[in-house]
């Protein structure tokens, strides 16, 4: 374990990765899929709330802080018309799955559920988003993710104790985080990585 203050070095990793993400954005430089990020907000959202109400104490601050991440990439989406993806129907289905399974939790109201809930819903929202960075790599930013998936190793390493509650979320940041910054980085053509 290391000393849990870490995590805020955690968080501040994963701003960065959104902060530059949210600005390559409103160059027009990436493209969002604006389902996927609306409800990759929404969903950490959640799960704080649901880690907070157990008294996971400062590995929580990963998943606030990528609850404000994707609030800004989202918001920067709107700033530039060609700064979107096109959203598809299967997207929208992703979506109303995830939302779904975030009103699980509030019809459940506990925590460990909550908490499973909530990476349900992050995983069933990214899904459009791992599709377009398999297809598409050109069009996300490797960074995001791999900075995102740093922040779930670190919060992981902070847990005084091991919970469903405490490790599950920040379990999955680091597994997909690190997944998607793979994918991005080894698929996109030569010389169109985004940002390098």
């Amino acid at each position: 374990m290391i000393d849990p203050r870490f995590v805020f070095l955690g968080a501040l990793l994963s701003l960065a990765g959104s902060t530059r993400y949210a600005w390559l954005t409103w160059r027009g430089r990436t493209q969002p899929n604006r389902v996927t990020w609306f409800l990759w907000a929404l969903a950490p959202a959640v799960g704080f709330a649901a880690q907070v109400d157990e008294g996971v104490g400062l590995p929580a601050v990963l998943t606030a802080s990528i609850a404000l991440g994707p609030a800004l990439i989202f918001a920067a989406s709107w700033t530039n018309a060609g700064a979107y993806w096109r959203v598809r129907r299967a997207d929208l289905a992703c979506g109303a799955v995830s939302l779904v399974a975030l009103w699980l939790w509030l019809a459940l109201d506990q925590p460990v559920a909550a908490v499973m809930a909530a990476v349900v819903a992050d995983l069933v929202a990214g899904l459009p988003t791992v599709w377009k960075a398999w297809v598409f790599p050109e069009t996300e930013h490797w960074a995001v993710y791999a900075l995102g998936g740093g922040n779930g190793v670190i919060a992981l390493l902070s847990l005084e104790r091991w919970t469903v509650a405490g490790a599950a979320f920040p379990l999955y940041i680091a597994v997909l985080g690190t997944g998607v910054a793979l994918v991005v980085t080894l698929r996109a053509p030569a010389g169109r990585l985004v940002g390098g």
